[in-house]
């Protein structure tokens, strides 16, 4: 039996080591998000813990402020933008890794408010302009406000309502702006209202604005890391698409 244990105790050793370096080999990667995108992320994030061991640490804002914190060397690794141009240009300007970028998903964008019947089927409530506060997010940085004024351009409607729009940073400060009773109504993410009980909406045609088709890359700072790619490999997955498409979004 003396003679036995230096054997056990080397056994006993080994599996500890295989345990503990299964343990190291679990990383974390930071993640820049649009903020329409933000529940559907959440819930990512943790299927993707489960899966993988690995951690996605998510930040929430708009497209064009994160696109500027990464081209003044924010720590970001993978970056969920809202749109096409922001990606795109990450890989011009040799801050992305090149032939990571891909589509993973396409927004809607809906006329919403938490007064029920305020906004009708149809989003005649616009022209009628029965309303002091219209809430939209900023084009500037926002593809979803960018969006809202292409929709009201379309509709002819911009210049009358341009005196009631209130805009947000990002599309979430839109959504608030609304749920908080700051406005009457606004436009914002079809995603952000799916499970909203209540209240009066609109869904905007397609055909009305650019499409919202959201972007993701690999950037250089996460061009080494195990964690980024297994988050971007996870996020083309069945699983996570099924979770994209529950939160209304459309996904190849």
């Amino acid at each position: 039996m003396i003679a036995r244990r230096p054997i056990l105790i080397a056994a006993l050793s080994g599996a500890l080591l295989l345990t503990l370096g299964g343990g190291a080999q679990a990383g974390e990667t930071k993640v820049a998000v649009a903020a329409n995108f933000t529940e559907a992320a959440r819930e990512i994030a943790t299927k993707f813990k489960a899966k993988t061991g690995h951690d996605a640490t998510l930040s929430f804002g708009s497209s064009g402020q994160f696109y500027t914190q990464i081209a003044n060397g924010a720590p970001y690794e993978v970056f969920l933008s809202a749109d096409v141009e922001r990606p795109q240009r990450a890989e011009a300007e040799g801050l992305a890794v090149p032939g990571s970028r891909f589509t993973y998903a396409t927004g809607r964008l809906v006329l919403w408010s938490r007064t029920p019947g305020l906004v009708d089927g149809k989003g005649a409530v616009l022209a009628k302009g029965k309303f002091e506060k219209l809430a939209i997010a900023d084009p500037k940085a926002a593809p979803y406000g960018q969006a809202a004024v292409e929709t009201l351009t379309k509709l002819k409607l911009y210049d009358a309502l341009k005196p009631k729009i209130v805009t947000g940073a990002s599309i979430s400060q839109a959504y608030q702006y609304v749920q908080t009773g700051a406005a009457e109504l606004g436009f914002v993410a079809l995603s952000q209202v799916v499970d909203e009980k209540g209240g009066s909406r609109w869904l905007a045609p397609a055909s009305d604005h650019s499409p919202i088709e959201q972007q993701a890359v690999l950037l250089k700072t996460g061009a080494n890391s195990a964690a980024a790619k297994a988050f971007l490999k996870f996020l083309k997955s069945g699983e996570a698409k099924a979770i994209i498409k529950r939160y209304g979004y459309e996904v190849r």
